[in-house]
């Protein structure tokens, strides 16, 4: 890791907690702010705004289909309710004094804390899936039951006494669990950062920091000194930081006419694009670049995936899946050097060996990235076989999953009617030739039928995508070797 990389997150971690100290041990300096309708404006009207804000992000990762999304919404949210309790409960404003301001104030960072943490575990993760099932209900239900609680908490605040999180041991303790959360998070949000480049990702970095640090300071600060105030700045600075690069990653590149225009679209690549987040096009370009023969594949695979799986009549969501895993399916290969994966002609054995890490190596970026498990299926599976010679886990028959074997169907009809260097493409009665002499051993027989009807109904299934290259790149795809 090169020193360069860490040198903005140290200084994040570092300069507010040395500004804090600097202030603290100088009496000259660190003087005294006790204006309690300020403390009440100013966090209450900050916290509520980001509320709102939380909602919208986590009606979009619901959208996007990311499951990350929605937990880093409910760590907005965590923090925008539970601190305007904070400031709602500013002595003698709308409550007498009570332990509420500092028992609001350490649960809104440490709830933060744990669903941001929770939006670094991989999202194959056997809880991270168990919550995923229950996904567009997540973001209300948390936001009504922390409204509920805390308008509970501004009404009987004499019973916070009861909760101990105010008190000197509780404090150290919760300081201990958001340091370790944060710690986490930042880590494994700056490893993926490093090989994506996704501003969220570096937002998250950044917020974590000032998390860290505001939290200590809640911890060593005396009330309504200056450097007691700094802490609700770092918290300030920390939504705004998530907020500038949600909207950056998922904002920047949509327009409400084209998500109202998707919802009623018959053009089959509108059909995808609509769907896919800013990110998932960032993953799509990059491999484009690293590998020019799928600027033009990845995007045909996934619009025969889409026909194959409505031959099927698979379920909306479904197609949903399919859309964003079979668009990024090959991801793994920007991972494989340039030499092998663009070598003219047939590779040697080790280099087969290497080029078959790919889907491994794109399973475990895209989980990391808050891909969904139908998707992550997808990309690690699209290489097995029915009759379990495949790779990378040898799976046999139905212990392939359903996404994964319509995939292995589109990847291999693209790969055979497109032409390569070492031989011309096939044509289309070729390929299906192909496709039914290995039904029951390289694919779901099922699979292979269901292509072979649509295509037969409809030859615009077939032609259609055999003329486009990939909307997200103008250049146009050289053919080299591919795997099958």
């Amino acid at each position: 890791m090169k020193f360069r990389e860490l040198t903005g997150p140290l200084v994040a971690i570092t300069l507010p907690f040395l500004v804090f100290n600097l202030l603290k041990f100088n009496p000259l300096l660190d003087i005294q702010f006790a204006v309690p309708r300020g403390h009440f404006y100013i966090v209450s009207s900050v916290a509520l705004l980001a509320s709102i804000i939380a909602i919208a992000v986590g009606i979009s990762g619901s959208r996007v289909r990311n499951i990350k999304i929605s937990f880093l919404a409910m760590a907005f949210i965590s923090l925008a309710e539970i601190f305007s309790v904070h400031g709602l409960s500013t002595p003698n404003m709308l409550i007498h004094m009570s332990h509420l301001p500092g028992v609001a104030a350490q649960g809104s960072v440490l709830l933060a804390s744990f669903w941001l943490w929770l939006s670094s575990v991989s999202s194959d993760n056997g809880f991270i899936v168990r919550l995923s099932r229950w996904r567009q209900w997540l973001v209300p239900v948390w936001t009504i039951g922390l409204g509920l609680i805390g308008a509970a908490a501004l009404s009987f605040s004499h019973l916070i006494e009861w909760i101990p999180l105010d008190g000197l041991a509780s404090k150290w303790l919760s300081t201990g669990a958001v340091m370790v959360l944060n710690g986490m998070t930042m880590y494994r949000y700056h490893q993926s950062y490093r090989y994506s480049r996704f501003p969220l990702q570096a937002a998250i970095v950044y917020s974590c920091c000032w998390m860290i640090n505001a939290q200590l300071i809640m911890v060593l600060g005396e009330t309504w000194l200056l450097s007691w105030w700094l802490y609700h700045f770092l918290l300030l600075a920390s939504m705004l930081v998530m907020l500038y690069g949600l909207f950056k990653q998922y904002a920047a590149n949509q327009s409400m006419t084209m998500v109202i225009r998707s919802l009623f679209t018959n053009d089959p690549v509108e059909r995808i694009t609509s769907c896919l987040s800013p990110s998932v096009k960032e993953l799509v370009l990059a491999t484009e670049i690293k590998d020019m023969y799928t600027a033009g594949h990845n995007f045909r695979v996934t619009m025969y995936a889409l026909r194959l799986a409505e031959e099927m009549q698979l379920k909306p969501e479904q197609l949903r899946a399919l859309s964003q895993g079979a668009i990024v399916h090959d991801v793994g290969k920007n991972t494989i050097p340039d030499e092998i994966l663009n070598k003219p002609g047939r590779l040697t054995p080790e280099e087969r060996f290497i080029i078959e890490t790919h889907p491994v190596k794109g399973y475990e970026m895209c989980r990391n990235l808050g891909f969904m498990k139908e998707e992550l299926e997808i990309i690690r599976f699209h290489h097995e076989k029915w009759d379990g010679t495949g790779y990378p886990d040898r799976l046999t028959g139905e212990e392939i999953p359903l996404l994964a074997r319509i995939v292995a169907v589109a990847d291999v009809y693209d790969a055979l009617t497109s032409t390569r260097s070492y031989r011309k493409a096939w044509s289309h009665e070729e390929a299906i030739r192909f496709l039914k002499e290995h039904s029951g051993s390289h694919f779901d027989p099922l699979c292979v039928q269901a292509w072979v009807n649509a295509s037969s109904r409809d030859p615009e299934v077939y032609l259609l995508p055999s003329s486009l290259t990939s909307p997200f790149s103008t250049s146009v795809p050289s053919g080299h070797k591919g795997v099958i």
